[in-house]
């Protein structure tokens, strides 16, 4: 394979983050040398439509990624959503990524892995030491908080009037799902050898849950204010609105832990790597509030 026409392939091609990713790469370079990777490819007939090889590929399943990462040399492997199952399943990964001479893994970890308060830092940092252990040159492309992670709740902000949380008057530096995806594809397409940076990934600027209310409010010209609850109160809430009980602790948790700063970064090196501002908060709330409601 010639280092200039590298084979790029994503995993979890046909979640929010992956589809972005295919949908910017093959901005950047031919179809043909983008491979999108999901479990079942009858679910990926979208990617299949726009030139990209769909190759079926489950976390729990080597021999499934070994046929897939077949002639990958650069790979991004995007975390898996299993909580409690992650580890092993991105060491599958990372290990048949070795058994197929991959050059470059990059892995969507989370902000400041190494030294986060969140719960949720775990398993990315053992993900993180697996790929140091493996041999394999990594990225580490630790993410912060994905501003449509709240956003996306703004028509029911709207409805009922609150937002509930755990964050007090933490900072939250945020930025829209697409800001990372166009950070993955500026790694797994640059010129410069990627092995062993690290990028901590945050939006430029920061707001508290209080000034996410205010916004939604103002563009929606409805009332909406920030409640603070406790956090087994909110993890409480979290269930009440039929999130499982997992996700809902471990949301809770997060915001928890960003009223001590854990989602805050004033770095500024996504902005740096993308080339470009990330999308103001004002941008993400807008474009959610014109989505309909589902």
């Amino acid at each position: 394979m010639s280092p200039s026409h590298p084979r790029i392939l994503v995993t979890g091609a046909n979640g929010q983050l992956g589809q972005l990713v295919i949908e910017r790469l093959i901005q950047r370079v031919p179809a043909s040398q983008v491979i999108a990777s999901v479990r079942s490819v009858d679910t990926a007939q979208d990617l299949a439509a726009l030139g990209v090889e769909v190759r079926a590929a489950d976390y729990d399943n080597p021999a499934s990624l070994d046929a897939a990462f077949a002639g990958v040399d650069r790979l991004l492997l995007i975390s898996s959503n299993a909580v409690g199952r992650r580890v092993s399943q991105h060491g599958h990964v990372i290990d048949a990524a070795k058994r197929a001479g991959v050059s470059l893994i990059a892995y969507t970890s989370v902000l400041h892995a190494d030294t986060s308060s969140l719960g949720l830092a775990a398993e990315h940092l053992a993900t993180e030491k697996w790929l140091q252990v493996s041999g394999v040159p990594f990225a580490l492309l630790r993410n912060g908080w994905y501003t449509e992670n709240y956003t996306g709740s703004a028509h029911a902000a709207v409805e009922h009037g609150v937002i509930l949380g755990s964050a007090k008057d933490g900072r939250i530096s945020a930025a829209a799902r697409a800001d990372y995806a166009d950070a993955a594809v500026a790694v797994l397409t640059s010129n410069e050898a990627q092995g062993g940076k690290i990028y901590e990934l945050a939006g430029d600027t920061s707001f508290t849950l209080a000034e996410l209310a205010d916004e939604i409010a103002k563009q929606s010209h409805e009332p909406v204010n920030y409640k603070d609850l406790p956090e087994d109160e909110f993890k409480a809430a979290l269930i009440g609105m039929g999130l499982p009980e997992a996700l809902a602790s471990m949301l809770a948790d997060s915001s928890a832990k960003a009223a001590q700063g854990a989602l805050f970064d004033d770095g500024h090196a996504l902005s740096t790597l993308i080339g470009r501002p990330t999308a103001a908060l004002a941008q993400v709330v807008a474009a959610a509030l014109a989505t309909k409601p589902r």
